[in-house]
């Protein structure tokens, strides 16, 4: 799938080190085999035991304070074709990194998993999270709000290409799957055990402050619709190596979502 925040053809990965402006260097393989290492506990199982193997093996991440995630987003959303600025979720739109703040064509910290729900706001966990961060348009980020992911609605003047209504929000077919494989990681990585919340994939919208986000049928439509391509794979790769030092195990293996929710 063409996508203005791929970088290379989708499922390729061509082993490079890449410097940053920011400073880090990345000298993985992004979206490399990490089977027989980081996963080996995991292989093997499915369903609800596959579920609780990944939890223990991303768990055990680097916590950012939410300061932090704002040069952290600057390093993993940055614009391979322009190293000054990053990619926005939702419009696709590549702006300066300079220009993160409050103001409606700035770019802001967006929590794909809407913080709401779950009620975890910004505090070290959940909240920063690097991997459902994302830079997105101030006003866009506003329009989705806490609302549910599902099919349909209005088009969003701003951001060409999503919908939305009164309860849910649909991104673009670019990052659809980037979308709910943000959202499989986080109800696999938070599940209650650690002071965070328990949160969980249901098939509803107007979740509200529960810790519940949807529309899991709608989510593994769009996992399968739109795989992982280049730059969410190195994106997962920059996490691993200079930030949190875990992984979203559904950006390497999608086929797990629909074996533990499928």
């Amino acid at each position: 799938m063409t996508s203005p925040t791929a970088f290379a053809n989708a499922g390729t990965a061509p082993t490079t080190t890449t410097t940053t402006t920011a400073g880090p260097t990345v000298t993985s393989t992004p979206g490399g085999d990490y089977d027989d290492t980081y996963y080996r506990n995991a292989l093997g199982k499915t369903g609800a035991s596959l579920k609780t193997a990944l939890n223990g093996i991303i768990r055990t991440n680097t916590k950012l304070t939410y300061d932090q995630v704002w040069d952290a987003l600057k390093v993993t959303d940055q614009d391979p074709n322009n190293s000054a600025n990053v990619i926005l979720l939702y419009t696709g739109r590549s702006q300066s990194k300079a220009t993160s703040g409050g103001n409606p064509d700035d770019w802001n910290r967006e929590h794909v998993w809407a913080k709401s729900h779950g009620d975890f706001g910004t505090a070290t966990g959940p909240g920063t999270d690097v991997h459902h961060l994302r830079p997105t348009d101030v006003s866009v980020n506003a329009e989705r709000g806490n609302k549910d992911f599902d099919l349909g609605g209005s088009p969003v003047g701003e951001a060409p290409g999503n919908y939305t209504d009164a309860d849910s929000w649909e991104p673009r077919n670019a990052v659809k799957g980037d979308v709910a494989r943000m959202l499989f990681y986080m109800a696999v990585r938070y599940e209650g055990g650690d002071g965070y919340p328990d949160l969980e994939l249901n098939n509803s919208v107007g979740n509200g402050t529960a810790p519940y986000h949807g529309k899991l049928s709608v989510l593994l439509q769009w996992n399968a619709q739109d795989p992982p391509d280049a730059f969410e794979k190195r994106r997962n790769q920059v996490i691993y190596d200079n930030f949190q030092h875990n992984r979203n195990p559904f950006i390497d293996h999608p086929e797990w979502a629909a074996s533990i929710w499928g």
